[in-house]
């Protein structure tokens, strides 16, 4: 694209031209020093490891013309450099990208996603409904983003205010109207969504999580985050069950609506069954309140059902008929979110990507509830993190699970061996039966090569991730594929 003038770039923000002047032509926006170019604009960002301010003169020898700054910077002395004084280059920078790409949301509807749980699923649920419907609709999230018939890995729930901005408009470009994205409470903190207004903002439920060095510093201020949403929205649509919902919504600029199974909710699903059949795992339920019609969703669970729900309401401000919606959700798929692989009509395989002892016991307890002949858990924990979560995690498979495989998920630095006998302590103040199977793929093909009539066997912890990552190195594992392999080889080596 073509430059644009400074002026025109902080049209919507209050700032102060402490150096040169801002009537100038910038060539490119860049907040990474190394990507610094002649006539280009660096956001000095603070980060939790370095602060760009330290990186200013590098980023004006490399042909940097302008500097977005909250603070003095040293060493730059050409006073042909434009030095622009904000309270916070975060929150400049997302109104800056927005000007940079033409503010590409203006030109789709907005739906922003926030919630400790249930946020992938959702959008995923979201897109369904909505292309099944006629509309042309982007996503970005936790897994990938997509834009039309593109799909990119993520490195972040909710990337960068410039990389958000460029990923809009390349929406706008393909010829998009809709975008689904979430919404992670990291992202409010740091400004990334700001720039614009989501048209619907919502809230799935509320849980302590990411409260630590670096993310929050308190479970207070991680609900205060992810509020910052409906001071962003036109309508906020939130779960009208969640103990958090009222204190979260405070000081609220939108139009609000709720959703749930509570009497009180204006969209809510009624008599929930269970289904449990040969190729079937999942929910009937009646939506009552706003819209009248029987639904099914094909995963299990109450929450499941609440990811439905939710996706729901929202379809319904697009005014997508009932035969679509019902459709809509019977054929989305989200990988790695309690995703059924099909090896056997005798028994169901799911691949989850519960990786903590919270999402493991909701997962756990969901699938019991099925009464299935016997509950195989299948999981490892991550090198480099903390041992508490691995000794938790092996107590709650042991409690839950009828046997567990104990395997090998992303040891990164640390000996495979040395966390599965981790595991094994949590493990130890239970009765649960366990084998301990170090390869994982080996750990995979026993699970499946001792299936018995009636099993739930769910292979935990990977998810949507198709690698696994030993000593700083990613591996191809991914497995779908693994599974296809050994299906297709007979399992003949067990």
């Amino acid at each position: 694209m073509t430059g644009l003038n400074l002026l025109k770039l902080l049209e919507k923000l209050d700032y102060e031209c402490v150096q040169g002047s801002a009537d100038r032509e910038i060539a490119e926006v860049v907040n990474d020093s190394r990507k610094a170019c002649p006539g280009c604009l660096f956001f000095c960002i603070k980060g939790v490891k370095y602060d760009g301010h330290d990186r200013a003169a590098e980023a004006v020898r490399q042909g940097a013309v302008a500097l977005i700054t909250s603070k003095p910077v040293e060493g730059v002395t050409d006073q042909d450099v434009t030095v622009i004084r904000v309270k916070d280059t975060r929150y400049a920078m997302a109104f800056i990208a927005a000007a940079w790409y033409g503010y590409p949301a203006e030109k789709l509807k907005v739906i922003g996603i926030t919630g400790t749980k249930g946020k992938t699923t959702t959008t995923y649920l979201v897109k369904s409904i909505l292309e099944h419907a006629g509309f042309k609709v982007g996503l970005v999230g936790t897994i990938e983003a997509i834009i039309g018939e593109e799909h990119i890995a993520a490195a972040n729930t909710t990337p960068e205010s410039l990389l958000l901005q460029q990923d809009f408009a390349r929406m706008v470009e393909e010829g998009l109207d809709t975008v689904v994205m979430e919404v992670s409470s990291q992202a409010l903190k740091l400004h990334r969504t700001q720039g614009f207004v989501f048209d619907y903002g919502i809230f799935t439920n509320l849980e302590p999580d990411h409260i630590g060095p670096g993310e929050h510093d308190s479970f207070e201020e991680y609900m205060e985050c992810k509020g910052l949403l409906f001071r962003q929205c036109k309508v906020g649509i939130v779960n009208g069950d969640d103990a958090h919902t009222g204190q979260m919504v405070k000081g609220h600029t939108c139009e609000l609506e709720t959703y749930g199974m509570g009497e009180n909710c204006m969209l809510r699903a009624e008599r929930p069954e269970l289904i449990h059949a040969p190729g079937r795992l999942g929910v009937d339920f009646h939506v009552g309140g706003l819209m009248d019609f029987d639904a099914e969703v094909p995963m299990p669970g109450q929450f499941s059902v609440y990811n439905a729900l939710c996706a729901i309401a929202i379809c319904r401000h697009f005014g997508v008929e009932v035969p679509a919606i019902r459709q809509a959700l019977l054929e989305a798929h989200v990988k790695g979110r309690i995703e059924k692989v099909r090896v056997s009509d005798r028994f169901t395989v799911l691949i989850d990507y519960a990786h903590n002892a919270m999402a493991l016991e909701s997962l756990l307890t969901t699938l019991k509830a099925y009464r299935p002949k016997r509950l195989v858990c299948m999981f490892g924990c991550g090198g480099n993190r903390s041992r508490l979560r691995r000794y938790e995690m092996g107590e709650v498979s042991g409690r839950l699970a009828d046997f567990t495989i104990i395997t090998s998920d992303n040891p990164r630095d640390e000996e495979p061996q040395a966390i599965i006998d981790d595991i094994k302590v949590g493990m130890a103040k239970t009765e649960g039966s366990y084998v301990e199977i170090c390869d994982r793929r080996e750990a995979i093909a026993y699970a499946i090569s001792q299936g018995q009539e009636g099993d739930i066997i769910v292979l935990a912890g990977k998810g949507h991730e198709d690698y696994q990552e030993i000593r700083g190195k990613k591996y191809p594992m991914d497995e779908r594929v693994i599974i296809k392999e050994l299906l297709d080889g007979g399992l003949e080596h067990i």
